[in-house]
């Protein structure tokens, strides 16, 4: 039976909001691993023998392969050529590594035993057994080297793979939407990452050990990790299956004389996004539909969500079935234009001062959150609660560091669900208050609220001044990325000497740009990884971390002022 190419003449339907949450759902898999990962990684370590003052060196290791590694994947992204898109490899790639991520950290002291690490535990055991008391004289220390091996390589699996995952996560979201769709696609990404991170904390808040789930999944860190391994699974298949992509091989072989623009315009602006809508595509000229034979397929596309079609290459066919804009001098801008790896990769070095204010602004307002995200909890312990970690186990001190550290994570939920309410107005606030408002404006809130909550140390600060930080999460996640697909859809990346958008002023990548952008995380982790203990030392109080936050916060809202806007 034959198969009818489905695409739709003149433009592409826009996305509701069910389909922009399908699509969205990977990054809510992906924020339930970070909880997971903030919450049990540093115990994890801790206890099979890692040193406090070798823990930063653990989380450096990944921002300084991602720092470099993502950007390269993104001109990867924009260069594949696989039948099945080019967001979505890489989107399955990395989740792979993720799930392996998930399943190495709880189990890395395990695996250890099996390559021959000494269960000193078992041992001890044995001996009250059997009435031992000669290793009394001197006992052995504890050996885990294959443990700390194994937990910190799935703990720089999970970290890396996490954050890079989002790039191609998020250019896929702005290749299936049409431009008027972009900024409820992104608040819309940003609600379901900030829904992932408060039910993923709240579920570290239970207490597993004294479930019948959690006795059988082998106690409390691994029951966590174990159901989020699932949850992650479902997400991250939820998105794979909505929409298909058009493959890069159908956009670069358009000929330009064979039909209307209206077609090509869709497409362009829809970057590689197939819809999975039942309609028809008529030639302009013959009004012959662009059918494929089962027996002999040159073209086919997704009729439905789960049961795809597969695209399969034929030059010729394509040549002659495939169309673009008629006039090209009059609007080159519909026209798909390739380029070679290697002008991707030079993309990277070589970008527009345009983009070059948009990573330093997201550079600050990183910095500005993994201050909070990364140390928040140590900061309610000493500096609220007035506890000590390094005070006797069972000690009053002691007592209140932890009740303060319980007490800062539902801080950190709260950030994550003012994250998700925000998101929901930032597309209004946008439209009525335009871009910049926004932007400078969210980050000037959340320096304020960090401000406040470093000088007063309060309980009730902590729960207040954490939704100031769910503002400025939504508006990194949103903001950076509306600006860059803007500057994509209208093809300008700098302005004249009169201050007019210069039109076609270099082709660049739209995966590219985003992974640039989304590098910056790698970056500001990298840099406070290298840092934020000499400030505390020097400083000799937990509340130079919030303060340190609200001024990076300053900072990246004074380079706020700085970014091309455009017309948003």
């Amino acid at each position: 039976m034959d198969k009818v190419l489905s695409i739709p003449v003149g433009r592409l339907p826009t996305k509701t909001r069910s389909e922009l949450v399908r699509v969205s759902a990977a990054v809510m898999g992906i924020e339930f691993s970070y909880a997971a990962e903030t919450a049990f990684v540093s115990p994890t370590l801790l206890k099979i023998g890692v040193e406090h003052q070798h823990m930063t060196l653990v989380w450096a290791l990944s921002p300084l392969v991602g720092f470099f590694l993502c950007p390269v994947l993104g001109s990867l992204s924009d260069r594949c050529k696989l039948n099945i898109g080019r967001r979505r490899p890489f989107i399955l790639l990395l989740s792979i590594g993720v799930i392996f991520g998930l399943l190495l950290v709880p189990n890395g002291e395990t695996l250890g035993y099996w390559f021959g690490d000494e269960n000193l535990h078992l041992r001890d055991s044995i001996s009250e057994i059997d009435n031992i008391t000669s290793t009394q004289n001197s006992p052995p220390k504890s050996s885990h080297s294959w443990g700390i091996f194994f937990t910190v390589f799935g703990t720089v699996l999970l970290d890396f793979d996490a954050d890079a995952c989002q790039s191609p996560a998020r250019a896929y979201l702005l290749d299936v939407c049409l431009p008027e769709d972009q900024a409820r696609g992104l608040s819309t990404f940003t609600i379901m990452a900030g829904l992932g991170g408060f039910f993923g904390y709240s579920m570290g808040g239970v207490n597993w050990d004294e479930t019948e789930i959690g006795r059988r999944l082998g106690g409390h860190v691994k029951a966590v990790f174990s159901i989020i391994t699932i949850i992650f699974i479902a997400c991250v298949t939820f998105t794979l299956t909505s929409f298909a992509e058009i493959p890069l091989w159908v956009l670069a072989n358009t000929d330009t004389s064979n039909c209307k623009g209206d077609t090509l315009t869709a497409l362009s602006k829809s970057y590689g996004a197939c819809e999975s809508d039942e309609k028809t595509f008529n030639d302009m000229d013959d009004n012959k539909q662009i059918t494929t034979e089962k027996e002999n397929p040159n073209i086919s596309i997704a009729h439905q969500i789960v049961d795809e079609t597969s695209f399969t290459k034929d030059p010729e066919i394509t040549q002659e079935n495939t169309c673009a804009q008629n006039g090209d001098s009059e609007n080159p801008q519909n026209t798909m234009e390739l380029e070679s790896l290697s002008h991707y990769l030079l993309s990277i070095v070589y970008m527009p001062l345009s983009l070059r204010i948009i990573c330093v602004t997201n550079l600050f307002c990183w910095m500005a959150h993994v201050c909070y995200s990364l140390y928040f909890t140590d900061f309610v312990g000493e500096s609220v609660f007035n506890g000590d970690p390094k005070a006797t186990l069972g000690s009053r001190p002691q007592k209140r560091y932890e009740e303060g550290v319980r007490f800062g994570c539902w801080g950190m939920a709260m950030y994550s669900l003012s994250c998700s309410f925000y998101s929901l107005i930032i597309e209004n606030l946008i439209q009525r208050f335009r871009a910049k408002t926004v932007y400078v404006g969210g980050l000037l809130f959340y320096c304020i609220g960090m401000a406040l909550m470093a000088l007063t140390r309060a309980k009730l600060s902590v729960i207040v001044f954490s939704w100031t930080a769910g503002i400025m999460y939504s508006t990194l996640f949103t903001m950076p990325y509306l600006l860059v697909a803007h500057y994509h859809n209208v093809s300008t990346f700098g302005l004249d000497e009169n201050g007019a958008p210069k039109l076609g002023s270099g082709l660049r990548g739209l995966g590219t740009d985003v992974a640039i952008i989304s590098s910056m995380v790698f970056l500001a982790q990298f840099l406070l990884s290298l840092c934020m203990g000499t400030i505390i030392k020097i400083s000799g109080t937990t509340t130079a971390v919030i303060s340190t936050a609200s001024f990076f916060s300053f900072c990246g809202a004074l380079s706020a002022t700085r970014i091309m806007y455009l017309d948003l």
